[in-house]
């Protein structure tokens, strides 16, 4: 049943992907653990804690922030890990992920479940998260709508 949630969730995501978010260049790998919460009916509210791994190596980047979304959310879960590749117009100078990023975003949880995020935002709204994030959570949730990640640069 998890693999069919799945293959629904990604196929939605994909569908769900903007041209824009098509365009760059791969320049790395952004990986986010997402705090625990409660899902609030029409949205919900979680901290996250990311690291940015430049493809060809570079030194790694801290980022802070959070993930709201909007619409249908409800349910528990625990902490959830996520990871989107990252595609920019070209290299990015350190600390260029900060900013704000928005989309579609769809996940399903009965014990462990998955879930899609197409975001695009950053430095001048160049930055994609691309295609697709697929995260892996524990807990009960079902949850789908408009996602919004804020990213602030540590170190």
């Amino acid at each position: 049943m998890n693999k069919l949630i799945a293959a629904s969730l990604i196929a939605l995501g994909l569908s769900m992907v903007p041209a824009e978010a098509k365009e760059g260049v791969k320049v790395g790998l952004l990986s986010c653990d997402i705090e625990g919460g409660v899902g609030f009916i029409i949205g919900s509210s979680k901290g996250v804690d990311c690291v940015f791994e430049p493809s060809g190596g570079g030194r790694v980047e801290h980022y802070a922030g959070s993930i709201d979304k909007l619409g249908i959310d409800i349910g528990v879960t625990k902490r959830t890990a996520a990871a989107w590749l990252v595609f920019a117009p070209g290299k990015l100078k350190r600390g260029a992920l900060e900013g704000s990023y928005g989309g579609a975003s769809a996940e399903a949880t009965v014990l462990a479940g998955v879930g899609a995020n197409v975001l695009v935002g950053g430095f001048e709204k160049s930055v994609n998260l691309q295609p697709l994030s697929v995260q892996v959570q524990t807990g009960l949730n079902v949850a789908a709508g408009i996602a919004a990640l804020r990213l602030d640069y540590v170190d």
